[in-house]
């Protein structure tokens, strides 16, 4: 009885080193995209190298697909969510918002170059012909999910939370459709986050 105890471990134990095992592992987490030390966490592979000549294997067989230097996907980066895709390479808490959000929803008409990312990390980047810029917010406020919602596994700002983000950064921000607006539900949102009221004293005084 104990020889065969021991097989099934070994047995288990070369399944979750095999390819199989590996990505029908990553498939049962949801995740699509991976930094390189998680996999190497999720894996159990400890030397360096190995994972490195592991990944390189797996790349050149299309079981994975780099994104860009210790940055991993399931998907092809041509198919992945570009809001996805720049919040999982930031590897930390981060959200769209700003001007992305507020371009979408209509609240301003001129798209910016870049889409916009509230994070702890104040960085420009681009990946998969797509340019970011991440504008890095206090944990205080950033830990803070008044208006911020989960869709596909993103982190958004709604149209509210935009505002007090954008207005944060930028107190004199224009805004071209300002009937776009519930001013009441950004008040609130602004007080839930803990912005200085200040920040909405340039839309206070043009009223």
């Amino acid at each position: 009885m104990e020889i065969n105890r021991q097989e099934v471990v070994k047995r288990k134990t070369r399944f979750r080193g095999s390819a199989g095992g590996r990505f029908s592992q990553l498939a049962t987490m949801g995740e699509k995209i991976f930094h390189a030390h998680d996999l190497a966490n999720i894996w159990n592979i400890r030397n360096p190298s190995t994972l490195h000549t592991t990944l390189t294997r797996y790349t050149s067989q299309g079981l994975i697909y780099r994104v860009q230097k210790g940055l991993y996907s399931l998907n092809k980066p041509d198919n992945l969510s570009p809001y996805l895709l720049g919040i999982k390479a930031l590897h930390g808490p981060a959200y769209i918002s700003c001007e992305t959000v507020l371009f979408d929803n209509g609240v301003i008409n001129q798209p910016s170059h870049y889409i916009s990312i509230v994070s702890g990390i104040s960085r420009r980047f681009s990946l998969a012909g797509t340019d970011y810029r991440s504008r890095k917010l206090s944990d205080e406020f950033l830990f803070n999910d008044a208006g911020i919602e989960i869709r596909d596994g993103m982190r958004i700002a709604s149209v509210s939370r935009a505002i007090v983000d954008m207005l944060y950064f930028n107190p004199k921000k224009h805004f071209d459709v300002l009937t776009a607006v519930n001013w009441n539900e950004v008040r609130n949102i602004m007080f839930l986050v803990g912005y200085p009221i200040r920040i909405l004293k340039h839309y206070d005084d043009s009223k």
